[in-house]
């Protein structure tokens, strides 16, 4: 019968999203639903394989389903995952505003989210919001590339999904740095939603318009790996580029003198307290801790690379 029901599970959440999502062996201790943007993003693929590895260590069935970053799927995700009786919900949100309904919708039911990566614009509706410190983060970011800069020249900056609290928050980061540095001029800014395809043509129009571009700074790894794509295609691997995420992608590409650094936020480690929390959270009623907590970043660049696997550094 168990195994039954949990056929219907994947079923009912395949007719929502079109695909059928990752389900565990039952251990006893219910389910616990993970969701997240697209793994086509190794850093979202990266939180969904941790806290799904976590859930399973400690006694949980789990279901691993992605919104794409559209709130109104990330609305159906919850109206199933809620119909299924899931336990708790690990969520990296599709809109810091857009998201609070479906938060609110599952504390009615008595489902606790523990969120990750993303806070949403409300306290008191989530158990836990657990965020890297993008703006310290940010910070170490910036600092490099005005070092590798030389602290003079013309550059562009690549910003993630505008309703996305980080990307301001990462973009304020790298200003208030950069701002201090006088020959340091911004010629071009521009969104391109986190994406590597998005980046690649945003970055074609920035040279086209502005050759003179000596360093690109970028909201996240994703769109730096387009952003140098682009500058490689046009033969302008002189260009400086500097990420967000601590990529293996970006990784190789440090290795191999490319894209110059990046800045770890730790995905998986971050997926994986979530899930403790929310066993604790089930067990006490308690988490022992605030709602809202930081994680600070490490700058990643050619001294430490080598070490970095899964957006973790190793011993």
């Amino acid at each position: 019968m168990i195994l039954n029901r949990r056929l219907f599970v994947g079923s009912l959440t395949a007719a929502v999203t079109g695909i059928l999502p990752t389900l565990s062996l039952a251990q006893g201790k219910g389910t616990i639903a993970i969701i997240t943007p697209s793994h086509d993003n190794p850093f979202f693929k990266a939180e969904a394989d941790g806290a799904a590895a976590k859930a399973a260590e400690l006694g949980y069935d789990v279901m691993v389903l992605v919104h794409d970053d559209d709130a109104n799927k990330q609305n159906e995700l919850f109206d199933t995952v809620i119909a299924a009786g899931v336990k708790a919900i690990i969520l990296d949100n599709a809109g810091a505003d857009a998201s609070v309904a479906a938060v609110q919708k599952a504390k009615d039911a008595g489902i606790p989210s523990f969120l990750i990566d993303r806070e949403i614009t409300a306290t008191g509706v989530a158990v836990s919001q657990i965020v890297s410190n993008n703006y310290q983060g940010a910070q170490l970011g910036a600092e490099e590339f005005v070092r590798l800069m030389g602290e003079a020249g013309d550059y562009a900056e690549l910003v993630g999904k505008e309703s996305d609290t980080n990307a301001g928050i990462r973009s304020k980061g790298y200003a208030d740095v950069i701002s201090q540095y006088p020959d340091l001029k911004s010629v071009a800014r521009q969104t391109a939603n986190w994406s590597q395809t998005e980046a690649y043509t945003v970055m074609e129009s920035m040279l086209q318009a502005d050759p003179s571009i000596k360093g690109v700074i970028s909201g996240n790894d994703t769109m730096a790996m387009g952003a140098w794509a682009a500058l490689e295609a046009a033969g302008r691997t002189d260009v400086i580029v500097v990420g967000f995420d601590g990529s293996n992608d970006v990784r190789d590409s440090i290795l191999k003198d490319g894209i110059k650094a990046t800045v770890l936020q730790p995905a998986y480690a971050q997926a994986q307290m979530a899930v403790e929390q929310a066993d604790k959270y089930l067990a006490t009623g308690s988490t022992g801790l605030e709602e809202k907590q930081l994680m600070d970043c490490v700058l990643v660049n050619k001294d430490n690379a080598g070490k970095l696997e899964t957006f973790a550094l190793t011993a």
